[in-house]
């Protein structure tokens, strides 16, 4: 059974950074496209960024493109998102995302998530 979990979250006051990170056990991670999704109160859970399996491929959302990062280590079984310059909008709680096949860029590609974690940025 292949399982996500994600940490990291935390309170960070607005222009701070924080990392994520997502550990992934019970498959073979190097075959997984992962990502990283937020859900803001009341809101749709929406697409951050993807990384392929090789990580030569990074897409991301176009309001975190530039402030946020994306890596992953195959030999830890670890995907990254490194967050700089946050602001009070990125609040939400980020799930951790794994597909095969195809990066990982809307909902329906996600074949297993994560449990979330919250990111609060305070003004």
């Amino acid at each position: 059974q292949v399982q996500l979990v994600e940490s990291g979250g935390g309170v960070v006051q607005a222009e701070g950074s924080l990392r994520l990170s997502c550990v992934v056990s019970g498959g073979t991670f190097s075959r997984y496209t992962m990502g990283w999704f937020r859900q803001a109160p009341g809101k749709q859970r929406e697409f951050v960024g993807a990384i392929s399996w090789s990580g030569g491929n990074t897409p991301y959302a176009n309001s975190v493109k530039g402030r946020f990062s994306i890596s992953r280590d195959n030999a830890k079984n670890t995907v990254y998102l490194q967050m700089n310059s946050l602001k009070r909008e990125d609040t939400a709680v980020y799930y951790c995302a794994a597909g095969l096949y195809v990066i990982v860029s809307t909902p329906g590609a996600v074949q297993y998530w994560g449990q979330g974690t919250q990111v609060t940025v305070s003004s």
